[in-house]
């Protein structure tokens, strides 16, 4: 009798759905603060091996929180991963209640390493960096807007509010760097990534919120967790080009930009470049492969407490 127990916690706004293997248990409660209380309850007598939910855009948060507050293995895993999981399985429908049992079953088979939430402030940082991202792009889109219309009173309008985004955009800015401030952590590896050409203050942030684990990982990790580790895709005979997917979306913008302004004043990574495009590289995979050497380059850094001058003199 197999003595493991599995859940699936598929969240909505309103309602979590649980499985539970091998027992095959489903049950529903509120996604509010009793019945996410209700839930850890019950959930903390079964001792289950692992508990699988998918990320929600946000809704899972307060559950996901309360779970690892007491100590139970969750793990927060990619709904893409799910679905396809799930039409391998052959479970082509999909409805809450089978949402969750392809989580648990997902849960089961695959049984992904459960990770730590990140603490508060690591929280209210990715948090505030998001709002940042968000504020950006509205001020793309109202200038889009502002170049589409001829009519003085809507342009007016269109102008007061950029020139409001404007001005809260450079709040979070002063705010980011008051939280990089105020952190002894977060202030040194600021400091030592800046130290790289071609990295400032925008994709300083960006690494320290969304990539906490650099320095504490082998490179290769580091490099797919952002989503710059290339797969290969052969079959049989065929050879196809080798392509990155998944990681951190947002992350790997901002390391792009800086893959650009690197391939033209950074002396390691513009010679690197070089050296590929003289090989007949594309510039784009070229640009890829910047990206890859910066994260190595970056996590290698973190990990030795090395500013740029120390990491070039000491590298092989």
């Amino acid at each position: 009798m197999n003595s493991q127990v599995f859940v699936g916690l598929d969240v909505s706004k309103q309602h979590l759905d649980v499985a539970v293997r091998p027992q095959g248990r489903h049950f529903v409660t509120p996604n509010d603060d009793r019945g996410i209380k209700q839930l850890v309850k019950r959930l903390a007598a079964l001792k289950p091996q692992l508990i699988v939910l998918e990320a929600s855009g946000g809704y899972e948060f307060l559950v996901t929180a309360a779970l690892a507050e007491v100590q139970l293995p969750v793990a927060l895993v990619n709904p893409q991963a799910v679905r396809k999981f799930a039409g391998a399985t052959g479970k082509l429908a999909k409805t809450d209640k089978i949402d969750a049992q392809v989580l648990a079953h997902f849960a089961e088979a695959l049984r992904p390493e459960p990770r730590p939430l990140p603490d508060q402030d690591q929280q209210v940082l990715k948090a505030a960096l998001q709002r940042r991202l968000q504020v950006v792009k509205m001020i793309g889109q109202e200038k889009n807007r502002r170049e589409k219309t001829f009519m003085p009173a809507v342009r007016q309008d269109i102008q007061a509010h950029l020139t409001w985004l404007s001005q809260r955009l450079e709040q979070l800015d002063r705010d980011l760097s008051d939280q990089i401030r105020q952190s002894p952590l977060w202030r040194d590896r600021d400091r030592l990534l800046r130290t790289i050409p071609g990295i400032g203050p925008i994709v300083s942030r960006a690494v320290i919120a969304q990539l906490p684990e650099a320095g504490a990982l082998p490179g290769k990790k580091a490099v797919a967790l952002v989503g710059v580790a290339p797969y290969n895709r052969d079959s049989g005979r065929f050879r196809g080009k080798r392509m990155i997917r998944g990681g951190r979306s947002y992350l790997r913008r901002m390391l792009y930009m800086a893959a650009v302004v690197a391939s033209r004043c950074n002396p390691v990574i513009r010679a690197f470049y070089q050296r590929l495009l003289a090989a007949g590289k594309p510039k784009k995979l070229a640009l890829t492969a910047c990206m890859r050497k910066l994260v190595l380059i970056l996590n290698a850094m973190l990990k030795n407490n090395q500013p740029w001058n120390q990491f070039i003199t000491q590298a092989p």
